[in-house]
């Protein structure tokens, strides 16, 4: 362990060639000596050996770093945050500089200039807001240039969960992306990736975007349906994920927007990493070529001893179970199919038979295809 004796001499030598701020020649000592103030240090030794010229490390930068958190605070005027931290771009002269004077007194385990300077900014951002400094996990993270004299503020995402009801056919679940950006975010969309909000993914986008402010909305779904498929019940679980949102807390309650109901809002830690298991209720109405034979809509029921098998176009399998079925014949050519199946059963293809075994035509022995089919209910 270093004492305050042992450093005097070392610190003289250094200011007989290189004239330092209090900053700098605090720093080169403080760490071995366990203080927390390098301008204290530097202050006191300086009082033993004279003030200095303009600092040969950095320039005087500390006299200025009030420029510096001014832009900070321009920066984060319209952002609502706890908790921060500070990264920066030094001069690669100031750095080298630094390296310099640490390699020829061979001087270790001490901060670099970048350092100091970092977590300089960061005492004076926290005692000017009362935010709190936290470099692992930030609300907020500044990036100050002291290059080019910039500042720029990226808050962390926030990530919602909800419902939606859509008590209206004609309404896509999905938003086509901005055609100039392809959904990355560019100035034509004020960086949402979408320009139009005629969707549900829309109808939440706006919502969102007009509480919390931000850049892109990135949605997990729970399940997905036709833009002729009405959801109903308690409506169809979401994820959505916000970047870089102006406000963190915001009250939320249930809403209506664009005909699309919206019930449960609230902040969850993450999108889930994995496909949740759900279970829908749905109604299909299916139609055929030929008349129905009533005896034959009785195989329907045969449907909950087997797992649906069904086959993507990339060669996976996987299997669906249906748990409950009903049917009413409507027509001679056309009848209703209420079943409660697992999450993920592709029911135009089910009801064809497009790689999906046994389909609905197979089993009645005559080719069906589905009108409409509708969410009654999920549940997770």
């Amino acid at each position: 362990m270093s004492t305050y004796l042992e450093i005097v001499p070392i610190a003289g030598k250094i200011l007989k060639k290189y004239p330092l701020c209090d900053n700098c020649l605090g720093r080169l000592f403080s760490k071995p000596l366990h203080l927390s103030s390098n301008k204290l240090l530097g202050k006191k030794l300086h009082k033993k050996f004279g003030s200095s010229e303009k600092c040969y490390v950095c320039k005087n930068l500390f006299d200025n770093l009030n420029y510096f958190l001014k832009l900070m605070m321009n920066a984060s005027s319209n952002y609502s945050f706890t908790t921060f931290s500070v990264g920066t771009t030094v001069k690669p002269s100031i750095v080298d500089r630094d390296d310099s004077i640490r390699s020829e007194f061979k001087l270790k385990g001490i901060d670099s200039i970048k350092t100091d300077i970092t977590k300089e900014l960061g005492r004076l951002y926290s005692r000017k807001t009362k935010k709190i400094l936290d470099p692992v996990d930030p609300d907020a993270t500044f990036t100050v240039n002291f290059k080019d004299e910039s500042c720029q503020l990226r808050s962390k995402s926030i990530t919602l969960s909800g419902r939606y009801v859509k008590s209206q056919r004609g309404f896509p679940q999905k938003q086509k992306s901005c055609d100039n950006c392809s959904g990355k975010g560019c100035r034509i969309c004020n960086f949402h990736g979408i320009t139009e909000y005629d969707s549900v993914e829309g109808s939440i986008s706006k919502l969102i975007f007009k509480k919390f402010g931000g850049t892109t909305a990135k949605f997990t779904w729970i399940g997905g349906e036709d833009q002729s498929s009405l959801v109903l019940g308690s409506g169809r679980p979401f994820f959505v994920k916000i970047q870089n949102p102006l406000k963190r807390k915001v009250r939320l309650s249930d809403t209506t927007i664009n005909t699309i109901n919206l019930s449960n809002l609230k902040l969850v830690y993450e999108s889930p990493k994995k496909s949740l298991k759900f279970v829908s209720t749905i109604k299909i109405t299916i139609s055929s070529e030929s008349p129905i034979n009533s005896k034959h809509l009785k195989k329907l029921k045969d449907l909950t001893l087997n797992p649906i098998v069904v086959y993507e176009k990339s060669g996976k399998r996987s299997e669906k179970r249906i748990f409950q079925v009903k049917y009413k014949k409507i027509s001679k050519n056309a009848f209703t199919l209420n079943i409660k199946a697992e999450g993920g059963l592709p029911i135009k293809r089910f009801v064809i038979g497009d790689d999906v075994a046994p389909g609905i035509s197979k089993i009645l022995d005559t080719s069906c295809v589905c009108q409409e089919f509708d969410f009654l209910d999920i549940v997770v």
